[in-house]
């Protein structure tokens, strides 16, 4: 099989074979995961069997900012065929994976044994497959609908202690999903009526499975039957009578995309900013020769296409995606359309930014990114010409990129197809940050109308707290130790139910960073983890704050409360850690700058010693309070 040449998925594909050909898998990955990420779905699981190969220690040896992460996988049929569009899913998100297990039905041992070979790999997602025959094989010949609900509750008793032991036991986040109910199985009851209440009996399975991700700590359950609804066959007939394979190819592609969507959350490497076209993509015709009246928005046809996709669009900026314009057109026609025009849904007070102009739509892009202060990584790009969204991929591989085709009826399921915006679970954060960003191009104007970054920030009326959290933003913090990775002296990622132990702990302390100005309120922007060691010892484990308040020195105002309420409460020194990653070496010099000394490292964390003497000069430019009461 080929991918169709001419498009960018057959490019891709030829370039993907050339780059295998030459032994450059490993050498090249980073290209190898954006060639992977232009590849239809029908091919992606060609490209995973194209990169078995890899070794992923190997990847990550290579290339650092590429993290490789075990999966474990089992299930009651046969596993295998997840493993090479896992692999594939996983480069598209610039993720290596090893994957463990995928043994044929052996999912009760595998999850009743902490120390079994599946659990003792430690992996950081265990995903278990479980397919209709998980409870035909339990039922014999003339079954009635009782006979099936029986079942039912066993199987579901039989999976509800799984996760919990799971849960309980492992660091490991588990995936699970509902078990659509298949004609071959519903249709061996002949009346309607028992077939009615099949189907009742089986939803209410489904439903408590997914009340398993609502109520266990480490849990998602994904909602198979969303994904057979764009016509995914659920099984080859033949595949699951000759090798009780109870899933069809493209629903194995599916399977795997929803649990890359997991892992990119899990470490950090989710998108934060879509980026729209204009021209064929948030409306019909092209702006510079149609004009605003001529082209296609609202009203029937085409037009009222259009215009729900800016419903789907409002709807993911409600949700605290960033929504931004990147488009080849006048700069001063683009304004007045966003401002003016009676049938845009989409108004310029929705957009944190707007790019137009007639240079690549790659430097746009970077620009773009430099003015909200995020990586390019963190864009998605919707566009409905096939050369922008080549050119790009070719000059920027690390943005996801969305190639429409020109049918506005479609442009929603191929934005919604990829899911690029996908998260574990929503704060109160999320939901401010387009607010956050548009107070930002507000601060910029500020700060382009001093001669100095001095007067600026003097003018900022920058206010910064230190303190311990409410137990309703530790999902916050969770968040940051995923996402944050220049600032993040540690690296450490956890997940809510790790920091909620940490917040627990007698012995250890959590403060929390909180910043505003006179622009409005930035929300809770750091972390500071701690611990108490005999004699008198303060240890910061780790220390965390949010790229986009960088240059304002929120830093060293933190670490000076916490350094005078130290000395305050008469302890003999702080130490602190330093463990360097590919991402956090702007930053190695934190603790030295700040009075510490350093001491003898313990295996790869650089430790600083600080002994409370001479603190920092407190920040003229901001005022701080503190409230770490309770820390001791």
């Amino acid at each position: 099989m080929t991918a169709p040449a001419g498009t960018l998925a057959g490019h891709a594909w030829a370039q993907l074979r050339r780059i295998r050909d030459a032994g450059r898998l490993v050498a090249d990955f980073p290209q190898v995961c954006a060639l992977v990420g232009a590849l239809d779905e029908e091919h992606r699981s060609r490209a995973g069997r194209l990169l078995a190969g890899c070794d992923p220690a190997e990847v990550t040896a290579a290339h650092p900012p590429i993290p490789a992460v075990t999966v474990a996988v089992t299930g009651n049929g046969a596993c295998a065929p997840l493993v090479a569009p896992l692999v594939a899913e996983f480069a598209r998100h610039r993720l290596a994976v090893r994957v463990v297990g995928a043994a044929h039905g052996q999912y009760v041992a595998d999850l009743a044994d902490p120390q079994g070979p599946l659990l003792a790999a430690r992996p950081e997602l265990t995903v278990c497959l479980l397919d209709a025959d998980v409870v035909a094989d339990e039922l014999g010949v003339g079954w009635t609908v009782d006979d099936c609900a029986r079942v039912l509750d066993t199987v579901l008793d039989r999976i509800t202690g799984l996760a919990r032991q799971h849960d309980e036991r492992t660091g490991a986040t588990l995936v699970l999903h509902t078990v659509p109910l298949p004609a071959w199985l519903a249709r061996q009851l002949v009346d309607h009526r028992s077939r009615a209440r099949l189907g009742v009996v089986w939803r209410q399975f489904n439903a408590a499975l997914l009340a398993l991700a609502v109520d266990l700590r480490r849990c998602v359950v994904v909602d198979l039957d969303t994904c057979l609804t764009d016509g995914t066959p659920l099984d080859d007939p033949r595949l699951r009578a000759y090798a009780r394979t109870g899933f069809s190819e493209p629903l194995f592609g599916r399977l795997a995309a929803e649990v890359g969507h997991v892992a990119k959350a899990l470490r950090g490497h989710g998108r934060k900013c879509l980026v729209l076209d204009l021209d064929g993509t948030l409306w019909g015709g092209v702006l510079g020769d149609d004009g605003p009246e001529g082209i296609e928005l609202g009203g029937t046809g085409r037009g009222a296409a259009f215009r729900r996709f800016q419903q789907v669009l409002a709807q993911l900026g409600r949700q605290g995606v960033l929504l931004a314009v990147c488009s080849k057109n006048d700069p001063q026609q683009v304004r007045a359309v966003l401002r003016e025009h009676p049938d845009l849904l989409l108004r310029a007070e929705d957009l944190v930014a707007v790019a137009a102009g007639w240079g690549p739509k790659s430097e746009a892009l970077a620009e773009l990114a430099r003015t909200l202060d995020i990586g390019v990584e963190s864009l998605v790009l919707v566009d409905d010409s096939a050369f922008e969204c080549g050119q790009v991929r070719h000059a920027l591989p690390e943005v996801a990129v969305v190639p429409l085709d020109g049918e506005p009826a479609r442009h929603p399921g191929r934005l919604l197809a990829e899911d690029w915006f996908a998260t574990l679970r929503l704060t109160d954060d999320d939901h401010d940050r387009p607010h956050r960003y548009r107070a930002e191009a507000r601060r910029r104007e500020l700060r382009d109308g001093h001669d100095t970054l001095r007067d600026y920030l003097r003018e900022l009326e920058l206010r910064v707290e230190v303190a311990r959290p409410h137990e309703r933003e530790l999902s916050r913090v969770a968040q940051l130790t995923q996402r944050a990775n220049q600032f993040h002296l540690n690296t450490r990622r956890m997940d809510d139910d790790a920091v909620r132990e940490h917040w627990r702990d007698p012995d250890a302390v959590l403060w929390v960073i909180r910043a505003a100005d006179r622009f409005g309120d930035a929300g809770l922007v750091g972390a500071v983890f701690g611990r108490h060691r005999p004699p008198g010892l303060l240890v910061l484990e780790n220390m965390l704050l949010s790229c986009r308040v960088f240059g304002r020195d929120i830093e060293t105002a933190a670490l000076r409360a916490v350094l005078a309420d130290a000395r305050e409460r008469g302890l003999t020194g702080v130490l602190g850690h330093y463990r360097p990653s590919p991402r956090n070496g702007r930053f190695a010099d934190f603790y030295r700058r700040h009075g510490f000394a350093p001491v003898a490292p313990d295996d790869d964390v650089a430790r600083f010693h600080h002994d409370l003497t001479v603190l920092p000069e407190p920040v003229a430019h901001l005022r701080t309070t503190s409230h770490l009461a309770g820390a001791a």
